[in-house]
């Protein structure tokens, strides 16, 4: 049974079916030229709050030889998830910049009124991986789904070519699968992983 916490800030009720500790295995299937890069990966996914309007995310992934072995680590995540929602007086930043007004708690009602029509509220994932490479997706969440797309990429002059992604996360019999599509190396967009993931 899933266990939802009780003392969250109110723009993180929808996304509360997330925070925890994810681990399970996954595939990769992506064709880059007359290659195929395929292989199963061992994988671990965090959420968790600190008391803000935002899940702290971290994620690591272990290419798994033919014996089963974590044989080499693949990119980690770090980031941030939240609602979608204009920035007031009330809320800190940008930098280190303080509010500029005193901030009420937000309520289930301020939250409501970012529902769409199609009963989703909107969503931001940004994303740091560990070869460089930022990630900014926009999309939404409803109830225990999110699609979201990439809305920006940027990488160093360094990085590998990388142009587009799309990523959906579901909430199926307790269990987090997700699965993240690609343009990348030459390929249009397509599926290159999925995994399916167990609470710890």
């Amino acid at each position: 049974m899933l266990e939802l916490p009780t003392d969250l800030p109110a723009d993180l009720v929808p996304l509360s079916w997330l925070i925890g500790v994810w681990e399970g295995t996954g595939v990769i299937d992506f064709p880059v030229g007359d290659d195929r890069l395929q292989g199963e990966f061992a994988h671990r996914v965090s959420f968790s709050h600190d008391g803000g309007s935002f899940l702290n995310y971290s994620s690591t992934a272990t290419l798994l030889g033919e014996d089963g072995e974590q044989s080499l680590p693949l990119v980690s995540e770090i980031g941030f998830w939240r609602l979608s929602r204009p920035a007031g007086d009330a809320d800190a930043g940008p930098a280190l910049l303080p509010p500029r007004a005193e901030a009420a708690a937000r309520t289930v009602d301020d939250v409501e009124e970012l529902r769409g029509d199609n009963g989703s509220f909107p969503i931001e994932v940004s994303l740091a991986h560990s070869d460089g490479m930022l990630e900014l997706y926009l999309g939404e969440i409803k109830g225990p789904r999110i699609d979201i797309a990439s809305d920006a990429i940027v990488r160093g002059a360094g990085g590998k070519d990388y142009g587009a992604a799309t990523r959906l996360y579901g909430l199926v019999d307790g269990h987090l699968l997700w699965a993240w599509d690609i343009a990348a190396l030459g390929t249009p967009l397509r599926s290159h992983a999925s995994a399916r993931l167990a609470k710890v």
